[in-house]
């Protein structure tokens, strides 16, 4: 073999192992790159998902915050308009009491007053200006109340008492009247 021929030889291994190592390293680049585009890939994804579970849990926070004070600002209006209808009622109220039909009205008052007190023999206190109606009715009356009408009923020992006056009762009756306001504001 001569030297050319031996030298032709090694520079053809070299060469081919070249090539080789060529190909090796293209194939491990472009392996990397692959995992570099994929990776990169992935974590835009991540990004994108986590910035829109962020931007979706935000506008959840937004809406649910806006929906509070919307209920809030019905509530308060509600509650306005309530304290305005309870005023009205009140009103309303007093101007019965002036009217001719409040007296048949006193009169239930005392005789549901004498069956719940089991007792024909009550006292009654209401406004000074009922003292009028009540003088001729056969009853004791007691001392004076500060009421827009209606009356305060006990029995003669004083052991029992039951308020009938038309603030107790407003009272009393209160959440029936809002539920009642309620389903006529919704309606």
């Amino acid at each position: 073999m001569s030297l050319d021929t031996f030298i032709q030889e090694i520079e053809e291994r070299k060469t081919k192992k070249i090539n080789l190592l060529d190909i090796t390293l293209a194939e491990k680049t472009a392996r990397i790159q692959h995992i570099k585009e994929t990776t990169l890939k992935d974590m835009q994804q991540h990004s994108a998902d986590e910035a829109t579970a962020k931007s979706q849990k935000e506008a959840a926070r937004i809406v649910e915050a806006a929906r509070l004070k919307a209920k809030k600002i019905l509530f308060d209006a509600i509650n306005t308009n309530m304290d305005s209808t309870f005023n009205t009622i009140r009103e309303e109220l007093k101007s019965y009491s002036r009217r001719p039909d409040y007296k048949m009205t006193i009169e239930k008052m005392i005789t549901y007053a004498k069956m719940k007190l089991g007792s024909q023999d009550i006292v009654i206190h209401c406004r000074n200006d009922d003292t009028m109606i009540l003088n001729g009715m056969n009853i004791t009356l007691g001392s004076s109340i500060q009421t827009i009408g209606g009356i305060l009923a006990e029995n003669k020992m004083g052991t029992m008492e039951l308020d009938l006056t038309f603030e107790e009762l407003l009272r009393t009756h209160e959440d029936e009247i809002q539920n009642f306001l309620l389903e006529r504001l919704m309606n």
